[in-house]
């Protein structure tokens, strides 16, 4: 069936890759640096200019490059060098924020030119996925796999982000269906180009490397398909061989052909922020392969440290899901995050494609064939996901979404009647443009209706799923119309991200901040006033009070509450200061300090998740009005009080 002519199919595309870059970009343009940015600028432009990678190796070489080209380019200031403790320990946290905060550099241009570079990263997606699904299933797949991937909440967040996970998404789905190509064809061109596929992908992303199981189930279903000669296992065998050898020298070349993490020439390093032992030590039997690689010097130093570290780190990592928390993750995370954060469009073309399987079961075989790169995709990594331990983002899902947006076009074009395919296509893209538009422009706070929609994905899911620190500049704007004048009350921040308060000349207290930047915390006095939390701050996730308010943890409150006159003299008074130091040592002072904090936020943030908010901003932030009772019950008074406002707040059991 011809849908468009060749001069409106490509007017039509570039008019559909426009809306997306536009949608992106002008989300990306009102949302401040979240969590990851800051490190994949800073770590980009140190190998860039500085051809040093003890910053953030444990994400993929390549974006982060490209992501601080501009900032080379605009003649970007380093961070200090000599006598900077944080450069000499490798510690990224401080490294980041002098780059970003105290080097003379406005890294807002930088961030937007870094995120202009990687939306193009969306764009290659969406032109995958258009490509693949015609050649499949016609004009007609490519068209609404298009229309589901230019307008996917999921790609909009995060492609004008200077992130690795839309690029990983790229990568994966094209080196899969590349090394399938390969398998098929059998021709030198088409080997080289998968190789070399599959070198990007591995410095991209550390998940890459489940591109290896995934190929080896597309050759043993390539030798499946005819009598598997020994010249046939023999080729494959070769082709496999041949993708090794060029990922490792596409892996040597982006780290300059030098094995060393530490380029010479610059203020000598203590080691990286964790040693290479203490990782090692907890690889279990990967880190004894990984400490031969790297007593061998096989790969780069600082690919093999970050992939240890990125390994290390998906073992075990603080997690919240629906009221509950884990260390260690949950098998269902990822399956209801899928199910909560994807559009109808996206839940209805998972339950076409099951309808049309299973009614179609006997015609199966040619599609399992052509689709086998993509199923290969999907089976392997979705696995993997429902077994890992790292369950903080949806974004992890990514590279399971373009394969989605071609098997369902696909679906539609091939498994409707002629007479209701266009009406079906139409349907879609119309689903999936209703879910963008409705959310615009915060994408990354989107959840569907089976998850109760935005204003309540904070019960759900935190971080990267609904608040990566992206809502500062709409908190600036919001405090400048609804909260005007020095005579107005004072505003308290807690915030979970990586931008700076100060940046945005935020008039706010500061509350305990999950990231925060090793800035002495000033004593802050609790009164009425509006009170801004960051989602992920307010559910605890990452608190080491978080989970039920015990009577351990209330005794503990008010034996350090009874402290807080001498918490008060201690901040404020330095002769003071110096009395309290000669009865308790100055470490005991701020250990205890610390914890009150801790223990009065964790307390204020159980009474605010059972109150309803007053306002939402971005539904990442949510705004509280509090008065002084409120104030009084929620972090002053006795249990019993305190027990009373959050019952009053509650409201009566339904019946």
């Amino acid at each position: 069936m011809r849908v468009l002519s060749s001069w409106k199919a490509v007017l039509a595309v570039t008019a559909l890759l426009a809306l997306h870059l536009a949608l992106g970009l002008w989300s990306a343009a009102r949302q401040s640096v979240t969590v990851d940015e800051i490190y994949h600028l800073t770590g980009g432009y140190c190998f860039n200019r500085l051809g040093d990678y003890r910053i953030h190796s444990d994400n993929g070489v390549l974006p982060q490059r490209l992501h601080a080209l501009p900032a080379l380019l605009a003649g970007a200031k380093p961070p200090p060098l000599e006598g900077n403790a944080a450069w000499r320990g490798a510690d990224v946290t401080v490294v980041c924020y002098q780059f970003f905060y105290e080097c003379g550099n406005d890294h807002w241009p930088l961030l937007m030119a870094a995120r202009a570079v990687n939306a193009l990263f969306g764009v290659g997606v969406c032109l995958l996925v258009f490509g693949w699904a015609r050649r499949l299933g016609g004009a007609l797949a490519g068209w609404v796999a298009l229309a589901l991937a230019t307008l996917s909440p999921t790609l909009l967040a995060h492609a004008p982000l200077a992130t690795t996970d839309v690029a990983a998404a790229f990568f994966l789905t094209a080196s899969a269906g590349a090394f399938w190509a390969h398998l098929r064809a059998g021709t030198w061109p088409v080997t080289l180009g998968s190789a070399v596929v599959f070198g990007l992908a591995c410095v991209t992303k550390f998940s890459a490397v489940l591109l290896v199981p995934i190929f080896l189930a597309l050759a043993g279903g390539h030798l499946g398909l005819a009598p598997a000669g020994a010249r046939r296992i023999g080729r494959v065998a070769l082709g496999l061989g041949a993708h090794a050898v060029v990922a490792w020298l596409i892996i040597w070349a982006c780290f300059g052909f030098r094995y060393a993490a530490f380029a010479p020439g610059l203020p000598p390093v203590e080691n990286f922020a964790a040693t290479w032992n203490w990782l090692l030590d907890r690889a279990g039997w990967q880190g004894g392969v990984l400490r031969q690689m790297r007593d061998l010097h096989l790969l780069p130093e600082a690919f093999l440290y970050g992939y240890t570290g990125t390994f290390l780190g998906s073992l075990e990592r603080a997690a919240y899901l629906a009221g509950e928390f884990s260390n260690t993750g949950w098998r269902s995370f990822f399956p209801l995050t899928f199910l909560w954060k994807s559009t109808p469009a996206e839940l209805a073309g998972v339950a076409l494609g099951i309808v049309i399987a299973a009614t179609r079961i006997r015609k199966l075989r040619p599609w399992l064939v052509r689709l086998s790169p993509l199923l290969a995709l999907v089976a392997v990594y979705g696995v993997v996901a429902i077994k890992s331990h790292l369950n903080i983002g949806h974004r992890h899902l990514l590279p399971l979404y373009p394969a989605l947006f071609i098997a369902t076009g696909v679906a539609v074009a091939q498994g409707a009647t002629h007479r209701w395919r266009i009406t079906l296509a139409a349907t879609f893209a119309g689903l999936q443009a209703l879910a963008a538009f409705a959310v615009f422009p915060h994408f990354l706070a989107y959840f569907n209706v089976l998850a109760g929609g935005p204003a309540h994905g904070w019960q759900l899911l935190v971080d990267s799923s609904l608040d990566w620190g992206q809502d500062l500049a709409g908190l600036k704007r919001w405090l400048a119309s609804h909260h005007p004048g020095p005579a107005a009350p004072p505003v308290y921040l807690s915030y979970f991200g990586s931008g700076e308060p100060s940046y945005y000349d935020l008039p706010v207290r500061r509350l305990p901040f999950v990231n925060g930047f090793k800035q002495a915390a000033p004593y802050v006095r609790l009164e009425a006033g509006v009170y801004c939390v960051s989602a992920t701050t307010l559910v605890q996730v990452y608190s080491p009070v978080r989970g039920p308010w015990t009577l351990e943890f209330e005794r503990e409150f008010q034996q350090l509450r009874s402290l807080e006159p001498w918490f008060a003299e201690y901040a404020t008074n330095p002769a003071r200061r110096a009395e309290l130091e000669r009865e308790a040592p100055a470490a005991q002072w701020r250990r205890s300090w610390a914890r009150h904090d801790l223990l009065r936020f964790a307390r204020l943030c159980h009474f605010l998740r059972v109150r309803p908010p007053d306002a939402r901003i971005g539904h990442s932030i949510l705004i509280y009005r509090l008065n002084a009772a409120e104030i009084a019950a929620a972090t002053a008074g006795s249990f019993t009080e305190w027990s009373s406002v959050v019952k009053r707040s509650v409201g009566p059991a339904p019946r």
